[in-house]
């Protein structure tokens, strides 16, 4: 599994390559190539057992959660606070 998660990281623009390079710069190559080898195996289960195709996610899909969890999180703060919040996303340039 370790042979296959080292691939999988090598490969560009893909989930397991952007989770890798997370993990790596906080817990190290080895413990990052473990987990990235129980997340294929984790997905191997889930496609066996659903019969269903694997979907890449692709590299953004880690940031575009935790973006999402952050919004969330802060609008919810804000109400605590007693603050009525309308999201609304504003044009950037």
């Amino acid at each position: 599994m370790l042979e296959a998660a080292w691939a999988a990281t090598k490969t560009k623009n893909t989930f397991y390559s952007a989770r890798y390079h997370r993990l790596a710069a906080r817990r190290g190559k080895k413990r990052a190539l473990v987990a990235i080898g129980h997340s294929i195996l984790k997905s191997v289960y889930h496609i066996l057992s659903t019969q269903k195709d694997y979907r890449e996610l692709g590299a953004d899909y880690i940031n575009q959660r935790m973006e999402a969890k952050r919004k969330s999180y802060l609008k919810k703060e804000l109400e605590k606070l007693g603050y009525q919040v309308d999201l609304v996303e504003t044009k950037a340039g």
